[in-house]
């Protein structure tokens, strides 16, 4: 029965703790500011896929000329992916269709990219999206923003 007891309270404590470092690491990456919830879809088909497949949650933070994108559920301390400013490529905004609905969030609106030659797909909400847009057509004179 002790052991029991004792092997329940150990998985409780190993949960919490686990918890607790989801938030500390999210924390941590918000800290610096300049954040946005942002579900990315990396590799899509060029005709399109509303599968609902392949969308990953994350959070995106804005660092410079670059984009870094964190999975959230994650420990890694690391961005997944780093979206360079001069390598991304607007190609369609559309809203979520068929089981898309159910993957993403629920203002989510998708903006089609090419990011130095790769398709990939990034979910967010209509204010995160201004902001993505401003930021790319804010490029430093001379350099190419293609936005559609």
């Amino acid at each position: 029965m002790f052991l029991a007891l004792l092997v329940s309270a150990l998985v409780v404590a190993l949960v919490v703790i686990g918890l607790f470092v989801f938030g500390l690491r999210r924390r941590l990456i918000q800290r610096s500011g300049g954040t946005f919830d942002c579900s990315l879809r990396w590799n899509v088909p060029e005709d399109g896929d509303v599968s609902g497949k392949g969308w990953v949650y994350g959070v995106a933070r804005y660092s410079g000329d670059r984009i870094a994108w964190f999975r959230v559920f994650s420990y890694a301390p690391r961005p997944r992916r780093v979206l360079e400013r001069s390598g991304i490529e607007v190609l369609a905004r559309r809203m979520p269709e068929g089981e898309e609905e159910l993957a993403l969030l629920s203002d989510s609106v998708v903006l089609g990219c090419l990011h130095h030659g790769r398709h990939l797909e990034l979910a967010m909400s209509e204010d995160a999206l201004t902001g993505f847009l401003a930021w790319l057509e804010a490029a430093p004179p001379g350099q190419r923003v293609n936005v559609a």
